[in-house]
């Protein structure tokens, strides 16, 4: 390797190595140690120097390597971004315009010294900036570097301007993270979000002409002389068309920028093996493929510059998030006879960059923009992948209930439906620290392999990820990394172990994902120092469960309502349905840094909101659930309650009448008498059956087994809780033999409570009776049944308030409502008579 590239590399690999480490460690540092006792002790410079040796050691073994292989252009064969392979045309160049490997290649083997020259170029801005900042690092530490973050922050963004569009990408993503870059770096790289230096407009113009086929003047009645803002791949002008008077935005490519873009995507390939080889060295169990990673971002790179690509993929995801009822976004209305793959004309939007925003204005907009993305990313499988704060903007006026604009969609990128199931899976383990999950979640999305080291895994996810579900960003990451780990050596040995021991792999969509997640992130920190992504996004997926009714899905919500995704037996879990209902409405209880699934939150929503959210179409997935559970309690339920009735009144028998005899006769249930079984269809029999009464009991109700006699002594706490003890007698069976008054008292309240207030609900319009009467019946009631109506307790605890609450929220709902309520006793009653039927089928024709 000739000299100047050895000293490039290790200059290159000392301050890769030291970077990660000054910008995690530096909001730690601050908080932990006096500014005076925050430069380097001797024994610390050492062992810095000594670890940049060690790296550039293996850095250089591994580009040697990667030098005796041909370069080569990222391939294509399996992306996830969304672009158009239908037509593909080679540019005035001989670039293609969608991109394709092969014709790049070809292309730059035809270009001579061209790459290495542009690889030279970015060494020599590189280099000397990144010695400059190792050098500070090493000699004044964190306190050195907070001095010279100005500066720095100006050479860099200055250097990425000279780099060109590929640099100016990166800048953009690390300009809104206030976790990890100070205030004055930030507001340098801010600069390249839409200022970046501008094209002539004379030359803008003859490429509006171009694209166009005729002179612009025939389509605008006018055009702005200046552009109106300069991104790193076009500038946009403020236009008026001729034809309908409406103002758009004219966004005009940058000339020779597909050049650029493609020769930085060829070297940075380059880059990227040799990065591999150097992982494949220290960390040789590793498994993820950086060069894929870097293909994925490639292709998307190449293909933001398509844009009539991006013309379809905005008015894609115009209609598909008005068809989600997104109300809070607005997405411009592109104008496709207009539009090429170097012109795009929009809507104009009147509104203020988010960049330019106070941070309280921010936190406003966070909510809108979050659930836009969790829609886009976990229900469409298709998401804008660059949201950074220049393509977002807060609308100057709303309209029709939008406040927050998306731009520039020349990167959107695709998610298949099994990975978005997991992903929502991933997310509900990860918010309630369920990390033994977490891994099969990780398994099938292909991070971790199916023969991963689960004991040893687990406890480095719990250290690893529960700092980051708090919420703070990286630099608060870092800290309570430190401060449970035991300090910065202690996490770099988990580190180590992670990189040695874990054969994890990232996925290439993960580098789309994680773009679109940091940029978020960073821009909701801003306005949010504790924003908690995780626990934010909660509510969401909350909604998610319990609305969508796809197989995987339900998996998940069983898992969360019953505590395992395996479909068994076991009685569902009260309190969690009341955590997800609370949750799905915005009401999330936190234990700590997870949601606590178990504990109902203290400013719960009440019993009206809940079960018109369990009655409306964005509860079907929770009310499939609850049929099938209702379904088996109702059978169980009739099963006990009639062997109770039974038993005690055969008990009753042998007391009186029959017990002055004693055994003399045999009790009435093994009496043989004739019954008119049906079929499993329900078809009664033509001709009675002579059978003993006993037999048709245990055939129609057959005794439960102990697991069914626990699930409903469960399911009577449940009942006790929500509607009081004559509900729990009911479920147990006890209503018919220990209390028998116990479900007329249950049937009188109801009819109390809907016969009250002027004869309100079905009870007074069925029967005609006048309120009086009613109230006058159901008093007479009362006293043949000895009890008059329940009080509340002096705790407030007792089931008479809950059952006034829940016939107020039946009250409450909409005639829509009402009838999926109906149609769920419906088939409640269908499948418990199904059942009963098809048990006593099995009795026909036996001999009595």
């Amino acid at each position: 390797m000739p000299p100047m590239r050895r000293l490039g590399c290790c200059l290159l690999v000392a301050a890769a190595t030291l970077a990660p480490m000054v910008a995690g460690a530096r909001t730690a540092a601050l908080r932990r140690a006096p500014r005076t006792q925050l430069a380097p002790t001797p024994r610390m410079v050492d062992t810095m120097q000594a670890a940049v040796a060690a790296a550039a050691n293996a850095a250089l073994a591994a580009a040697e390597q990667t030098e005796r292989k041909e370069i080569r252009a990222p391939e294509a064969s399996k992306t996830y971004v969304s672009l158009d392979r239908s037509s593909n045309v080679l540019t005035s160049e001989g670039l293609p315009e969608v991109y394709d490997a092969k014709m790049i290649e070809k292309y730059w083997k035809g270009q001579g010294p061209a790459l290495k020259k542009r690889w030279s170029e970015f060494l020599g801005i590189a280099v000397p900036f990144m010695t400059r900042v190792a050098s500070i690092g090493l000699s004044s530490g964190m306190e050195g570097l907070e001095r010279e973050s100005g500066s720095l922050a100006r050479e860099a963004r200055m250097h990425m301007e000279r780099l060109g569009p590929t640099y100016i990408k990166l800048g953009q993503m690390m300009s809104v993270r206030p976790d990890v870059l100070p205030q004055a770096a930030m507001d340098e790289l801010q600069i390249l979000q839409d200022n970046v230096p501008r094209f002539d407009t004379p030359t803008a113009f003859a490429i509006v002409d171009q694209e166009l086929g005729r002179p612009m003047d025939e389509v605008f009645s006018w055009i702005s002389d200046e552009p109106i803002a300069s991104a790193s791949l076009a500038q946009v002008y403020k236009a008026t068309l001729r034809e309908t008077g409406e103002a758009v935005a004219v966004k005009v490519q940058r000339p020779g920028v597909l050049e650029t873009i493609s020769k930085d995507l060829y070297v940075l390939r380059r880059a990227a093996e040799v990065y591999q080889n150097l992982m494949d060295r220290i960390a040789p169990r590793q498994r993820t493929d950086y060069t894929a990673l870097l293909n994925e971002w490639a292709i998307g790179f190449y293909t933001e510059l398509d844009f009539q690509n991006e013309g379809r993929n905005q008015m894609r995801l115009r209609e598909m998030l008005a068809g989600c009822n997104v109300t809070g976004v607005l997405v411009p209305r592109i104008h496709e006879r207009y539009s090429t793959r170097r012109l795009l004309v929009s809507e104009w939007v009147d509104g203020t960059k988010l960049s330019d925003l106070p941070s309280s204005e921010i936190a406003e907009l966070v909510a809108v923009g979050q659930e836009a993305f969790l829609v886009q990313l976990l229900q469409l499988g298709c998401f804008h992948a660059d949201p950074h704060p220049g393509n977002l903007l807060k609308l100057n006026e709303p309209k029709d209930g939008k406040v927050l604009a998306l731009l520039d969609f020349g990167l959107v990128a695709q998610v298949k439906q099994e990975d978005r199931d997991t992903m929502i899976s991933a997310l509900i383990h990860l918010a309630n620290k369920d990390y033994t999950s977490l891994v099969e979640d990780f398994v099938h999305l292909g991070i971790l392999p199916a023969d991963a080291n689960r004991p040893m895994i687990i406890p480095l996810m719990d250290k690893a990820l529960t700092p980051y579900i708090q919420g703070g960003g990286a630099s608060r990451y870092t800290s309570k990394v430190l401060d449970n780990s035991g300090g910065f050596q202690s996490m770099t040995q988990d580190m180590l172990l992670v990189l040695n021991e874990v054969p994890f792999t990232i996925p290439p969509y993960f580098a789309l994902l994680a773009r679109a997640i940091v940029t978020l992130e960073g821009i909701a920190l801003i306005g949010d120092p504790d924003y908690a992504l995780i626990l934010e996004a909660y509510p969401f997926i909350a909604r998610k469960l319990l609305a969508d009714d796809r197989p995987a899905v339900q998996r998940a919500l069983h898992e969360a309502l019953y505590g395992r995704s395996d479909g068994g037996s076991g009685a569902i879990k009260g309190n969690r349905i009341a955590v997800l209902l609370n949750s799905a409405l915005g009401v999330v209880q936190r234990d700590g840094v997870a949601v606590d699934l178990d504990a109902v939150p203290d400013d719960a929503v009440d019993a009206k909101r809940a079960l018109a959210y369990v009655m409306s179409d964005e509860a079907v997935s929770l009310r499939g659930l609850l049929e099938k559970e209702a379904h088996v309690a109702a059978d169980l339920i009739l099963r006990q309650t009639i062997r109770r009735a039974v038993g005690a009144l055969d008990a009753q028998a042998a007391r009186g009448t029959f017990g002055l005899i004693g055994g003399w006769i045999p009790s009435p249930l093994d009496l043989p008498a004739p019954f008119l079984l049906p079929d499993e269809r329900g078809v009664t029999a033509s001709f009675p059956q002579l059978l003993r009464a006993r037999e048709v009991l245990e055939a129609m109700a057959p005794k439960l087994s102990q697991g069914e006699e626990l699930y409903l002594l469960s399911l009577a706490d449940l009942a006790t809780e929500l509607a009081g003890p004559d509900a729990a007698a009911i479920v147990n069976g006890d209503a018919a033999s220990s209390d028998a008054l116990a479900v007329p008292r249950l049937v009188l309240d109801v009819v109390e409570k809907f016969s009250a207030g002027g004869g309100r609900g079905a009870f007074s319009a069925e029967t005609g009776a006048s309120p009086a009467a009613q109230q006058a019946l159901v008093a007479a009631a009362r006293q043949l049944f000895g009890r008059t109506r329940r009080k509340a307790s002096a705790s407030g605890s007792s089931g008479a308030s809950s059952m006034d609450e829940i016939l107020d929220a039946y009250e409450a709902l909409s005639p829509a409502q009402r009838a999926t309520l109906d149609g769920s006793l419906r088939k409640l009653n269908e499948r418990t008579y199904a059942n009963i039927c098809k048990r006593l089928a099995a009795l026909r024709n036996l001999a009595p």
